[in-house]
């Protein structure tokens, strides 16, 4: 008589992984972009050098030492280690002007950013929501702005209202207005079919609370990614302006005014010119790199 003997298996659980938080997810899919990572540690430093100038740079911005004219930077024959990136024509540190330059160019850019920004979110929530007249209205007047170069328009509001670092923030808040108004309404005009806002509009919601409750915060992944290149589009138009003296006048340490201070000096003292351009194309890069990573972090279509 045989036995037959039977083999019991024991059931492993399985554990569920633990859902992330939005903030975790959001960072999961940021960091997987090293060039976004780059390009927002890039820019925490000069946001650091900007609030902090006072202590961190070596000496005053507007300090000049007659006996260190056109100094070459520090690791060069002739440098000093007291001026690492070398002097302008009339013996100003230029590390601490580019230092001081970078706190002009971070709050042009937030002040510019955030007002169009603003003025854009409204406007195209309203064409969006009411269409009709008014939206007709509120696009030709964004195409009419469109047809013109940006940099043009900047300059002409500009040398209408005088140059000044608030005219030209002004200036390039009204030449950025347009893209956040076409996008808001995009996102409007896409988020007005969908069910949450009918089911909103039919237990008789306001139209305030649906476009700024209900509507407005679906439509905030792409409006943030445009603000951060806009941030860099805001840095570069300043530059351009003070390159033009239409913005930061002397001797206000600003990036475009400096270049366009040592353009003379550019076959005998390279280093004059060399920096401000660096920090100009280091700041745009970072921020176009970080809105990239935002791009891919906030945009479902890209999530894997």
């Amino acid at each position: 008589m045989t036995t037959s003997t039977k083999t019991s298996t024991t059931d492993i659980p399985l554990t569920a992984p633990v859902p992330m938080t939005p903030l975790q997810e959001f960072w999961h899919y940021f960091s997987s972009n090293k060039g976004a990572v780059a390009g927002l540690v890039v820019i925490a430093i000069i946001c650091f050098m900007a609030v902090f100038a006072n202590f961190v740079a070596p000496h005053s911005p507007s300090e000049q030492y007659r006996d260190a004219l056109l100094l070459p930077p520090a690791w060069l024959d002739g440098g000093n280690w007291s001026f690492v990136l070398g002097t302008d024509d009339v013996g100003r540190d230029i590390l601490s002007r580019l230092i001081y330059g970078s706190r002009l160019s971070i709050a042009v850019g937030l002040v510019a950013v955030t007002a169009s920004l603003i003025m854009g979110i409204l406007l195209g929530l309203i064409a969006g929501y009411f269409k009709g007249m008014i939206d007709t209205a509120i696009m030709r007047i964004v195409d009419i702005m469109l047809a013109m170069p940006s940099l043009l328009l900047a300059i002409a509001i500009v040398a209408i209202l005088g140059p000044s670092i608030v005219n030209a923030a002004l200036a390039i808040s009204i030449v950025s207005l347009p893209h956040y108004v076409r996008l808001t309404r995009a996102a409007t005009m896409a988020e007005m079919s969908r069910d949450y806002v009918t089911s909103s509009r039919v237990i008789g919601a306001s139209p305030l609370r649906l476009m700024f409750v209900c509507i407005l915060p679906n439509c905030l992944a792409p409006l943030i990614v445009q603000a951060t290149l806009g941030f860099s589009s805001a840095i570069l138009d300043m530059a351009a302006l003070g390159f033009l003296g239409l913005g930061a006048q002397p001797p206000t340490p600003e990036w475009g005014s400096m270049l366009a201070d040592a353009l003379q000096f550019v076959q005998r003292a390279w280093w004059v010119v060399t920096f401000p351009g660096l920090m100009i194309l280091i700041t745009v890069l970072a921020f176009n790199l970080m809105g990239d990573g935002l791009r891919d972090a906030l945009d479902p279509k890209l999530k894997q």
